[in-house]
């Protein structure tokens, strides 16, 4: 018998976060984020929290934490796309389909109380973090803030019920010694029209973070999924980013003073979470000073122009720049990108990307919605 509890006290929250642990304990490429830091994210200090409606539950069978899932109610994302979605996320669960069936009939049951037109998911908790369920890839390592899961997670969402919305794509490059001729070429073609690139200055970091916010909400808002990012999620973000930032590898492009571009890179800091296993104490922290400087792979994750100076070689510039401060780690995983932004998967492909891991977002609701 699997029996559904929601999340009301903080020690409910701790089965919810402590839950995985124990799901993938044999599992080498799981990767925890900090305890500490899910108790924050999972409450009013992130702002998140402050616009939508978010219910945590786990389910437990024989008495003991089975699996767990979120429900998110997001009116930013229902306003912007004139829709009327729940999501789920935060999905976990062990391979007993009672388990999965018990959990996502919860979420029916909650997208029913507000009339929701569809399900979708998972997000964790909306398309600017965590989505998606890996559908391809399971022998790597998930880089920084990508999805991780066992295959049969798809299986147990085929089987009640719930479709393909959207494909997102990871693509991968070893960090090559020199960029394809045309980089270079279209790069000076930028610098000719007044195109300058400089670095982020991690002391100002808000400010440069702003920069970000207003070309991510312009060069985004016609995107599938796209939620405008909120002066209050930004500095969050701030605060989140900024013992890992680097300048070398954050860009913005300008010109005359005026910000049209921007491209941001990460450490892949899950390294160093995966020998710190959620925790935070003298033995780990010595890890995590020793990990870090063995850290060899980068995640593109952010790479913006504004509209009108597409098609202008920004992008190119953009690249050339941040390829130099990259030279001395080894890979570079560009994600996520949608699976039919084909003039962005035709310019990773030109640098050498190849596709290597494949997060699906599911849906289930009546036919009149469209992913």
């Amino acid at each position: 018998m699997v029996e559904l509890k929601e999340v009301r006290s903080k020690r409910d929250l701790l089965r919810f976060i402590k839950f995985p642990f124990k799901l993938y304990k044999d599992d080498p490429l799981f990767t925890a984020e900090l305890i500490h830091d899910q108790k924050v994210h999972l409450s009013e200090k992130n702002p998140f929290f402050r616009t939508a409606t978010v219910k945590l539950f786990v389910a437990y069978k024989d008495g003991k934490p089975a699996g767990r899932v979120a429900t998110i109610l997001n009116p930013a994302h229902n306003r912007y796309h004139k829709e009327n979605i729940l999501f789920f996320g935060l999905y976990e669960a062990d391979k007993d389909i009672k388990v999965a069936e018990a959990l996502m009939k919860r979420v029916e049951k909650e997208a029913e109380l507000i009339n929701a037109s569809a399900i979708r998911g998972p997000m964790n908790l909306s398309t600017n973090e965590h989505c998606g369920f890996l559908v391809e890839g399971f022998n790597d390592p998930p880089i920084l803030m990508t999805p991780y899961n066992p295959p049969y997670y798809n299986d147990q969402m085929e089987s009640l019920g719930y479709r393909k919305c959207k494909d997102l794509l990871a693509f991968i490059t070893d960090i090559p010694d020199e960029l394809p001729r045309k980089v270079y070429r279209a790069s000076e073609i930028a610098e000719r029209s007044g195109i300058k690139v400089r670095r982020v200055r991690p002391e100002r970091l808000v400010e440069e973070l702003k920069i970000f916010q207003a070309i991510y909400n312009e060069a985004w808002k016609d995107n599938w999924g796209f939620v405008p990012i909120s002066d209050d999620e930004l500095i969050y973000m701030a605060k989140r980013l900024k013992p890992i930032i680097k300048p070398e590898l954050n860009l913005i492009a300008e010109k005359g003073g005026e910000p049209v571009g921007f491209l941001g890179m990460m450490p892949d800091f899950n390294l160093v979470l995966r020998k710190m296993k959620g925790h935070i104490n003298p033995c780990s922290i010595l890890k995590a000073l020793y990990y870090q400087r063995r850290i060899e792979d980068l995640r593109l994750l952010l790479l913006g122009v504004r509209p009108e100076y597409r098609i202008r070689g920004v992008d190119a510039l953009l690249f050339r720049e941040g390829f130099k401060g990259a030279k001395k780690y080894r890979r570079v995983e560009f994600s996520w990108i949608l699976e039919d932004n084909l003039p962005v998967i035709r310019l990773v492909e030109m640098i050498g990307g190849r596709k290597y891991k494949v997060f699906r977002i599911y849906e289930k609701g009546v036919l009149s919605v469209e992913c």
